[in-house]
């Protein structure tokens, strides 16, 4: 249930953006997020920005960015303008690691569908074998 002021629940956010309650407790324990504001009931209240900076956060971690690595990042932002050299060349470090990754991947993708294949290929035998018999 949003409020008039247009700010999102702790639940709210985690149905969005597909984080358990429990993680995001955690981002802002360790300091990625900066300490959520909270309403009269002591509830947590995020804000669009908190929304888009949490999704972000999980993109870096479901592309294998460490937790370390996201704080290290997060400290950057927080300090400003004056690290924008800093972040990029982190993001560009990252990206060339994500893109490797994917080559990976690739690779793997073509060996399973070799086996594929393969195993398609024996259960026609198989088949033509027992319509023969």
């Amino acid at each position: 249930m949003t409020t008039n002021d247009d700010t999102l629940t702790i639940q709210q956010v985690a149905e969005t953006i597909g984080l358990s309650v429990h993680t995001l407790r955690y981002y802002e324990r360790i300091g990625l997020i900066h300490p959520i504001n909270r309403a009269a009931n002591t509830h947590r209240r995020y804000t669009q920005d908190d929304v888009g900076w949490l999704a972000f956060l999980n993109k870096l971690r479901a592309t294998g960015m460490s937790i370390r690595q996201m704080q290290a990042y997060a400290q950057l932002q927080r300090q400003g303008d004056g690290t924008l050299p800093e972040r990029i060349e982190m993001l560009k470090t990252h990206q060339r690691e994500v893109e490797a990754h994917m080559d990976v991947l690739r690779e793997f993708l073509k060996l399973i569908g070799h086996k594929i294949d393969y195993y398609e290929g024996l259960l026609a035998e198989v088949e033509m074998t027992l319509e023969g018999s």
